[in-house]
């Protein structure tokens, strides 16, 4: 396996830190913005903050993390989130 796709983070072991530290450097790793919860129900705030904690637990966006929502982002997501997520991933991805 290359890339597990979905990262889907509410899943029990599943949380960034615990694959980074499992798997890094065997395989790359794609999704980890929970669009079940956070993205659909949680504010801009709450969005930002998620995708700083994974960006952080996968030790950036540079050889092998790919970041993106777990699934598919659906018509319950409001707007300002997904521009929250992508906005947020641009500044963290300045910063490195």
């Amino acid at each position: 396996m290359d890339v597990l796709n979905p990262m889907q983070v509410a899943a029990n072991k599943m949380a960034a830190d615990n694959l980074y530290a499992h798997f890094r450097g065997r395989m790359a790793f794609w999704g980890g913005i929970d669009s079940q919860h956070i993205l659909p129900h949680g504010t801009p705030a709450d969005v930002r903050r998620a995708v700083r904690e994974t960006i952080r637990a996968m030790h950036g966006l540079e050889g092998g993390y790919v970041l993106a929502a777990v699934h598919n982002v659906q018509d319950d997501v409001p707007p300002e989130n997904v521009w929250a997520m992508l906005e947020e991933a641009n500044r963290t991805r300045r910063e490195e």
